[in-house]
C-alpha cells in the first residue's frame, strides 16, 4: 500500500510538470501567432502604438490557455507516460502487481483537479481579461461603433408585454440597429403586441425609436388595431427591462462573460426574447471541462504505456495525437450543431467528452486486460 502511494505521488508530480510545460508551450506559440497577427492588423494604423498590440496580446493569454487545456493535458500526458514506459518504471510496477487503474488514479485526479481550477477561477479571470481586449479591439483597430454596428443592422426579440395583459408578450423588429451617442437607436420598427394566447392585440409601427431608461421610446408612431386602420400617435413607450449594455452583451461573445455570471445572463437573455443558445452551450462546455481534462489524461495513458519491445511506440504515440484532434474536431462539429439548433446545447457540450471517455476506458482495459 505505502508503494502504491509513493509510486502514485511520483506519476502524479511527473504527469504534471509534463502538462503545465506542454500546455505553457503551446500556449506561448499560440500567443507569438496571435500577436503577429494583431501587427499585420495594425500596419495599417499608424496612429496605434505597440504598446497596444501588446496588451490586447497579453489580454488573450488566459482564454487561449483554456482554449489548449485538453489537447496540452494530451500531448504533457502522452510525454509523461512515453517517459515512464520507455524507462521501464511503469513495467516494472505493473509486473510488481500494481494495475494501471491504481497508479492513474492519481494522474487522473491532477487533470480534473486543473479543469476545475480552469472552470471555476481561471475562467472568471480569462472572461475579464478577453472583455477588456476585446474593447480595446474595438477601440484601436476595428471600425465601428460596437458590436451592434458590425452585426447584419436588423434586431428581432421578443419579450414581456403587461401593459394589456399580465402575460401578453411583444414582438420588436428593427430594420435597422446602430448605437448613436451612447444609446441605441433603431430605425423602421415595428412592434406586434400579443396577448397571453397569441393574439394579436395591436401593430405599431415607428420610422425610428430610442431605447431609454422606462423602455423603449418610439417617435411619429402609428398603431393599428384588428379590423381598424392605421392611426398616428405620436410618442410610444413600450416598457423593457433590457438596457444598452445587456443588447450589447447579448451580441457580444459569450467568452466575455464569467461562468459564474452565465447563468443569470441566460435567464436574462431568455426572458428579453434573446437567443441563448451561445451562451449555454459556452456554459455546458465549461462544466464540462474537468470531466473533458480528466479523458485527455486517460486517452494519453491509453496509447502511450504500450512497453517498447514490442515495437510501434511511433505509431502508438501519433495515434493518439490524431485522436486528440479527431476528438476536437468532433466537439467543433457538435458545437456547431448546437448552434443551429439540431443538438440540444447540454448534448453539444458534453457528447464529445463521452466519446473520448468511451474511447479512453476501452483502450485502458485493452492494455490491462488484454
Amino acid at each position: 500500500m505505502i508503494v502504491a502511494v509513493t509510486l502514485s505521488r511520483y506519476i502524479a508530480r511527473q504527469f504534471m510538470l509534463s502538462i503545465m510545460a506542454t500546455i505553457a508551450s503551446l500556449t506561448g506559440i499560440v500567443c507569438l501567432f496571435d500577436f503577429i497577427d494583431l501587427l499585420r492588423r495594425v500596419a495599417t494604423r499608424p496612429d496605434v502604438s505597440t504598446n497596444i498590440v501588446t496588451e490586447i496580446a497579453g489580454l488573450h493569454i488566459p482564454y487561449f490557455m483554456i482554449e489548449i487545456l485538453p489537447f496540452g493535458i494530451l500531448l504533457g500526458g502522452i510525454i509523461c507516460f512515453w517517459r515512464l514506459t520507455r524507462s521501464s518504471e511503469l513495467i516494472v510496477a505493473r509486473a510488481s502487481g500494481i494495475s494501471a487503474w491504481q497508479f492513474l488514479a492519481a494522474p487522473l485526479a491532477c487533470a480534473i483537479l486543473i479543469g476545475t481550477v480552469a472552470t471555476s477561477m481561471v475562467s472568471p479571470l480569462s472572461s475579464a481579461m478577453y472583455r477588456r481586449a476585446e474593447e480595446l479591439d474595438q477601440q484601436y483597430l476595428r471600425s465601428g461603433g460596437g458590436p451592434l454596428s458590425l452585426s447584419s443592422g436588423s434586431l428581432w426579440l421578443r419579450q414581456a408585454d403587461t401593459q394589456y395583459d399580465p402575460h401578453g408578450e411583444a414582438i420588436l423588429h428593427a430594420g435597422g440597429v446602430q448605437v448613436k451617442e451612447g444609446e441605441l437607436h433603431i430605425r423602421n420598427v415595428s412592434i406586434f403586441r400579443l396577448d397571453h394566447d397569441d393574439k394579436l392585440m395591436m401593430r405599431i409601427e415607428a420610422p425610428d425609436g430610442y431605447l431609454k431608461n422606462a423602455g423603449w421610446e418610439l417617435r411619429y408612431a402609428s398603431e393599428v388595431r384588428p379590423n381598424s386602420v392605421l392611426h398616428p400617435v405620436g410618442t410610444v413607450t413600450l416598457p423593457t427591462t433590457l438596457t444598452l449594455e445587456r443588447v450589447q452583451e447579448s451580441f457580444a461573445s459569450p467568452d466575455a462573460l464569467s461562468v459564474w455570471t452565465l447563468p443569470g445572463f441566460i435567464t436574462q437573455l431568455e426572458h428579453s426574447g434573446f437567443s441563448s443558445i451561445r451562451h449555454r452551450i459556452h456554459f455546458q462546455s465549461l462544466l464540462a471541462l474537468p470531466m473533458l481534462a480528466g479523458t485527455m489524461a486517460l486517452v494519453s495513458a491509453g496509447f502511450s504505456m504500450r512497453p517498447s519491445r514490442r515495437g510501434g511506440v511511433a505509431k502508438m504515440v501519433g495515434s493518439g495525437v490524431l485522436a486528440g484532434f479527431l476528438l476536437f474536431t468532433i466537439s467543433k462539429v457538435a458545437e456547431q450543431l448546437g448552434k443551429s439548433g439540431a443538438l440540444p446545447p447540454v448534448l453539444a457540450a458534453w457528447a464529445p467528452t463521452l466519446a473520448g471517455l468511451c474511447l479512453a476506458i476501452a483502450l485502458l482495459l485493452h492494455l490491462e486486460d488484454g
